[in-house]
């Protein structure tokens, strides 16, 4: 699936199995902060992004997410290396999803995030592909 923004950001997201999602980040110059480290919100978009690609295999055909909410607990600067994203679907219903993400750093935990996404119908005339995490 085309995805703009993880381009832009420069992630790679991939998928083993339906309900867990896996993304990576590799932490540079271009996404660290005024402190020289990594920003904030590159570690909530790939946890936002990562948690929709969970989601995603096992929406039925026509379906689409949108990310709720989501909230994420920092536990450590990130300087170098690289950023891993594990996401998985806690719980999905047939309008809601609880998911929860991990984002390691060289093998050191450094965030988790937890998030709950809306399960909808496309409607006719939507237009777009269907995006992953909240731009859906």
């Amino acid at each position: 699936m085309d995805h703009p923004f993880a381009d832009l950001i420069g992630f790679t997201v991939s998928r083993d199995t339906p309900g867990q999602c896996r993304s990576e980040i590799e932490a540079r110059a271009a996404l660290m902060n005024p402190h020289n480290v990594v920003h904030g919100g590159v570690l909530y978009s790939l946890a936002d992004t990562c948690m929709g690609g969970a989601l995603y295999p096992l929406l039925d055909e026509g379906q689409l997410c949108a990310t709720i909410d989501c909230s994420i607990t920092y536990f450590r600067p990130i300087s170098g290396g690289t950023v891993v994203c594990e996401a998985k679907v806690v719980n999905k219903g047939r309008s809601i999803a609880a998911l929860e993400a991990e984002i390691t750093n060289d093998g050191k935990v450094v965030a988790r995030a937890y998030g709950n996404f809306s399960i909808m119908q496309r409607r006719t005339g939507d237009q777009g592909t269907q995006a992953v995490g909240a731009a859906a």
